[in-house]
């Protein structure tokens, strides 16, 4: 049967109206004095709908209106949180100053972003709420592009052994801070791609943050098939081939729903590679739009594409097999002009390797001039993983860069540790983000006052937990007194421990297990006890994950040590900022390097909580002897258990003779100050570096400026330049093969010395090519025992003669060290136009 559809909208009183727009915009996820209005409004309607603004508007009764409305208190404070709204969304004295023509779109599988919009999983959809949130603050032209997930990522609860149990309720997204986007005449925007054998259409809706919009692409629409409908139902769930549907509406359907709404996406950011066919598609609109070629497409769309890897292991990055691929060939490229197999290529990292499977990531990196890992270690890891894409270059040239991520500041900082740090900070604290020194000014504390700010947080989370361990005895049918057991966990004038996080393998939550009876000395001691709190879903498939859940509630289940360790289930937002803000140590034990970063320390780091972690991912960045703590000194195993067995016995003794020492040491008032002064120093030294305004402020200078230079510049002349590029290109290729380097001399002087220089010549054979068409260097460096150059340099050579398509190139090399040295000679592209001169096949060594 078919219903008719009606919306009802909450009677809301004139004066109050104001709450219906903030309702609708995240802003108020990072404004505490906005979210008091909603609790004042009714705490339990606030809590009731899983601290949902819209939702729980309807959910107020017309007398709580009608009281308020004629409350001057609450009417004062309300005025003063939209006059602050109105003049932020203002965007005044913002760190972009630009034109706005043109925009940046950014896109993601997920976006973490509130508690009340679940179409998120875990790091990389926080990473990417919070790179919105930077973004407002900032002021950038930048809009966000995703999937809106009926049933979002699933629900954690465990049964009575411990064993994790999904369940999928669904979202509904009329309360919900989520608007349809219509267009003039009032009609919703809507956009089609093309599958095999049939047409998905979706329906966009849009999510106000604060300056700026996410648009999420719904393909729950009655013009779809249910197979088609499930496109959006759950995010990362499903099989290969939802996978790869899931794909094409996010990269296809995301640009066409931007060119739907009148948006430019002039330059395109792909978070991850699972959006990588909008480069597909941007290259299409080039050929069908512009009259391009497929390749002068490709030079308009690669100097404005920007990737960012996540992934430190080849496993973990997208791949579908050539069977799926030929499936779904025709209709991503239809309009292109690509062939199967310069398609196919695109994919892969050995191009004649006709086995290789298609991976998104390598697709991603192949359409982007401007590629970065997210930490120092992870950039030099993902050089390793895709050095092959190079073949010949240097691991330290590959251009894969870094910009190391961070955090919203503001929407992890606890509501009393925000009200103290604006205190002593000043305004510019929250009106002005790029202002990170501010941090400095944490000496300006006393002990006494960052103190109780964390006891309070620890009270909090102490109760928050108890609450929430009851709520999961309850829901399993446990018995009274077994409920009642739930009132005595934890203590909070005990030393906390947290671990939460995805239950990956590689992340060892039971690290700390390995030695039992070690661990329950700890756990039970009677004058300096130690507890701890677990939180983290694992995929709904990884076995080994969810059994090293049912290994900590067993292990839990002990009637000595029960009461000290607890398991939070569901861990998402809500859980997430007591743990960061409550807990005193915050654990992390991965196995170098498999972290491409890691967010939640940072989170914990800015709140005062200490950290314990391998040195990988971001705290192999921000670790000093001040900070926090490091176990070990960033050693990779190659042998697993003999690692586990290491750094297990480095991890207890640094509780048993630091960190619990450090913890429960106090001075005559009662203060562990020493202590106290780790959290200043961490909160000082690591909140303004590892903050998302830094990272927005260098995805900025390094990227996003620069591409939306680029872009007016392709544009320019009918995209003269990419014309000129293509062909530039097509004709190196075509003559690479004929190019090589012969005659070489220099470097056999005796008695060369420090500071002196030799000279070195050749002769590069360039077929039809002309010397300004390339580049020719002395590659030079300090010579290790196997034979590799270090500290190297490239000094550029000089055509000194040309003679029958073979030119004659000369140098002088500067003796920089003593030893033994080495020195090859390299041709590579040179073009005034080359973002820079890595391209793919295109470098050629001296034999």
């Amino acid at each position: 049967m078919k219903y008719k559809e009606y919306t009802v909208s909450p009677r809301i009183p004139r004066a109050l109206k104001p709450l219906e727009e903030l309702a609708h915009d995240l802003w108020v996820s990072w404004n505490h004095d906005a979210q008091n209005l909603f609790t004042r409004l009714s705490y339990d309607a606030w809590m009731t709908s899983k601290q949902n603004p819209v939702l729980m508007l309807g959910m107020v009764p017309e007398e709580r209106y009608r009281e308020l409305a004629e409350d001057d208190s609450y009417q004062s404070a309300l005025k003063r949180v939209v006059d602050r709204f109105r003049q932020y969304k203002s965007g005044k004295d913002t760190w972009y100053k630009g034109s706005r023509k043109n925009t940046i779109a950014y896109f993601s599988m997920e976006y973490g972003l509130d508690v009340c919009l679940p179409i998120y999983s875990g790091g990389l959809g926080v990473l990417s709420g919070d790179h919105m949130k930077s973004a407002s603050d900032l002021g950038l032209p930048l809009v966000g592009v995703g999937l809106l997930y009926q049933q979002g990522y699933f629900r954690q609860y465990l049964n009575a052994d411990g064993f994790q149990q999904e369940s999928y309720p669904e979202n509904d997204w009329y309360n919900m801070p989520v608007w349809q986007v219509l267009d003039q005449e009032g009609r919703e925007v809507r956009i089609s791609v093309q599958l095999p054998g049939s047409s998905v259409v979706a329906r966009v809706w849009e999510v106000q943050i604060g300056r700026i919009s996410l648009y999420l692409l719904d393909a729950n629409v009655e013009e779809n098939s249910p197979e088609n409908r499930s496109i959006t139902s759950s995010l990362y769930g499903g099989d290969r081939e939802m996978r790869i549907k899931q794909e094409i509406l996010l990269g296809i359907g995301g640009i066409r729903a931007l060119r739907a709404m009148g948006i430019n996406p002039a330059v395109t950011h792909m978070n991850e590679g699972h959006s990588a066919f909008l480069g597909i598609e941007r290259i299409r609109e080039y050929v069908q739009n512009h009259g391009l070629t497929r390749h002068e497409a490709m030079q308009a769309l690669w100097p404005t594409s920007i990737f960012t890897t996540h992934t430190p292991v080849p496993a973990g990055n997208e791949r579908f097999g050539i069977d799926m691929m030929q499936k779904y060939f025709h209709v991503i490229t239809d309009g292109t002009g690509f062939t199967w197999e310069e398609f196919i290529a695109l994919g892969r990292e050995n191009p004649m390797d006709h086995q290789e499977p298609f991976c998104m990531t390598v697709l991603a990196i192949h359409l982007s001039a401007h590629n970065n890992g997210v930490s120092r270690l992870h950039g030099a890891v993902s050089r390793e993983m895709w050095r092959q894409i190079w073949s010949g270059l240097p691991d330290g040239e590959i251009p894969i860069g870094h910009i190391t991520n961070g955090v919203h500041s503001r929407s992890f900082l606890s509501p009393e540790m925000k009200d103290l740090l604006d205190r002593y900070f000043g305004p510019r604290f929250e009106g002005d983000p790029t202002f990170t020194e501010v941090w400095e000014r944490m000496n300006r504390i006393s002990d006494e006052e960052l103190w109780r700010v964390h006891e309070i947080r620890k009270n909090k989370l102490v109760a928050f937990a108890r609450k929430r361990l009851k709520q999961q005895l309850v829901r399993r049918g446990a018995s009274h007194t077994q409920q009642a057991y739930a009132e005595e966990v934890l203590s909070p004038y005990t030393l906390t421990i947290s671990f939460a996080r995805r239950f990956a393998t590689y992340k060892r939550a039971t690290l700390l297990f390995r030695d039992p009876e070690r661990l329950k000395k700890l756990l039970t001691n009677q004058d300096r006890p130690v507890q701890i709190i677990f939180a983290g879903k694992a995929h709904p498939h990884d076995i080994p994950g969810k059994n090293l859940i049912k290994d900590i509630i067993h292990y839990a289940s002990d009637p000595e040590i029960r009461s000290k360790i607890v398991f939070i289930e569901n861990y998402d937002l809500e859980v997430a900022k007591h743990l960061v803000s409550g807990s005193d140590i915050w654990l992390n034990t991965p196995r170098r390097p498999l972290e491409a970063s890691g967010t939640s320390g940072m989170k914990a780091a800015i709140n005062g909580v200490q950290n314990c972690s391998v040195l990988d991912g971001w705290w192999a960045e921000g670790y000093d002897t001040e900070v926090g703590y490091a176990i070990g000194a960033g050693e990779e195993y190659a042998d697993e258990d003999l690692q586990d067995e290491i750094e297990s016995k480095l991890l207890y003794d640094l509780l048993e003779r630091e960190i619990i020492p450090s913890y429960y040491d106090r001075s005559r008032d009662g203060l562990p100050r020493e202590w106290i002064g780790r959290m200043k120093n961490s909160m000082r030294k690591l909140g303004g570096v590892f903050s998302t305004s830094r990272m927005l402020m260098e995805y900025s200078t390094q990227f996003y400026l620069p591409a939306l230079k680029y872009y007016d510049q392709l544009r320019r002349n009918d995209h003269e330049q990419a014309r000129n590029m293509a062909g530039y290109l097509h004709r190196l290729r075509s003559q690479w093969k004929h190019v090589a380097i012969s005659e070489i001399s220099g470097g056999d002087e005796h008695n060369l010395k420090v500071g002196s220089t030799f000279s070195v010549t050749c002769s590069v054979h360039l077929g039809s090519l002309v010397p300004e068409d390339v580049t020719v260097q002395v590659y030079t460096g300090r010579m290790n025992a196997d034979g590799t150059l270090v500290d190297t340099e490239s000094v550029p050579m000089k055509a000194v003669s040309s003679e029958g398509g073979i030119s004659t190139y000369r140098t002088r090399v500067r003796c920089r060290h003593a030893g033994r040295q080495g020195y090859a000679i390299r041709v590579l592209p040179s073009h005034p136009d080359l973002v820079h001169p890595w391209v793919p096949g295109l470098l050629r060594w001296s034999s």
